[in-house]
């Protein structure tokens, strides 16, 4: 099961989601409480081992501009948040790092991953701990590489893996103390409870 952290914002952060035996970490770059500045996430991302994949996370920025400072940030991944057109994947699939296309699941959603290399399905309302209904994958089931995300923690994630069926599983909110606050024990109880599911 590949495990995403995402949200970090301080060294421990990175630490904890290291030592709890993430496959990725994520920093957010889009407007939120959990927002990093391109320093901070360059600095961050490079405490992690090459073995763990370092992700941008983008929403509300040109894809072309947002895969300029993946590089330039020495990220591993670009993940495109949001309402982002086929088009705009094309534009940055077979750069110098992994692409990620996060969306939320509704009943007209296109479940393809658009040339990404994973996709991410997402609640409707990101970062906001929201549970959706998984019943809705039972007649949109993606193939392949592919995370379930939102309103997972430690204590509903092996219900959540064993409705879903999804190859990786992605947290922020579940694994916080406070709103944007990440809590080492709380991640890794999560990275503990995936994995034995």
């Amino acid at each position: 099961m590949f495990v995403k952290v995402c949200g970090l914002r301080t060294p421990g952060d990175v630490d904890a989601a290291v030592t709890a035996g993430a496959d990725a970490i994520g920093f957010v770059f889009a407007k939120s409480v959990r927002q990093v500045g391109f320093e901070q996430a360059r600095d961050l991302a490079a405490r992690a081992p090459a073995h763990v994949l370092t992700v941008g996370v983008f929403s509300g920025i040109d894809a072309e501009e947002a895969a300029r400072l993946t590089v330039e940030a020495g990220l591993g991944a670009l993940q495109l948040h949001g309402d982002y057109p086929r088009a705009a994947f094309t534009s940055v699939v077979g750069g110098p790092f992994q692409v990620i296309r996060a969306t939320t699941l509704t009943p007209d959603t296109d479940v393809d991953p658009w040339g990404a290399d994973m996709l991410l399905l997402d609640s409707p309302t990101a970062g906001s701990g929201e549970r959706w209904d998984l019943s809705t994958l039972d007649t949109q089931r993606p193939a392949g590489r592919w995370l379930l995300a939102g309103g997972l923690r430690p204590d509903n994630i092996a219900a959540a893996i064993a409705a879903a069926r999804p190859w990786g599983v992605d947290v922020s909110s579940g694994v916080e103390s406070s709103r944007g606050v990440k809590d080492p024990g709380l991640i890794h109880a999560f990275l503990a409870a995936a994995r034995a599911a």
